[in-house]
């Protein structure tokens, strides 16, 4: 097996305008803390900015900062973030499982950004909702 096909260049996955755009509908965001291209490369810049009273979209970075960002899920109006379907992570069973008011698992893989094929993982929404 090649392991160059499941692998990435890059923790940053761009979001499906599609999935994007039909979760704004329903949410109505106001603030994305990680915006392709914006955040500092650790992802810790948005992680100074107040959270509270904002409806949230979250596509963090794909990596070890994960965590960083859901343990902020709680802070906002509303938070919504699209992640990978790791369900064996810490992360899942500490924050996602006991917090999330919803959880929606994404049938098959998405394409991420103008990727011609597939993610080599699924994915998830997880749906924070304070107040």
């Amino acid at each position: 097996m090649n392991a160059v096909l499941f692998s990435s260049q890059s923790v940053h996955w761009p979001t499906p305008s599609a999935i994007y755009e039909e979760l704004n509908k329903e949410f109505k965001f106001d603030f994305d803390p990680c915006p392709l291209g914006e955040c500092e490369k650790d992802g810790s810049a948005p992680l100074f900015t107040s959270w509270a009273g904002k409806r949230v979209f979250c596509n963090p970075p794909y990596n070890s900062g994960i965590r960083k960002f859901l343990d902020r899920a709680t802070e906002a109006t509303i938070s919504v973030f699209l992640l990978p379907s790791r369900t064996d992570t810490k992360w899942f069973h500490e924050i996602v499982l006991p917090n999330a008011k919803e959880i929606r698992f994404i049938r098959g893989r998405l394409k991420f950004g103008s990727a011609l094929n597939s993610a080599p993982f699924p994915s998830l929404l997880a749906i924070f909702v304070n107040g």
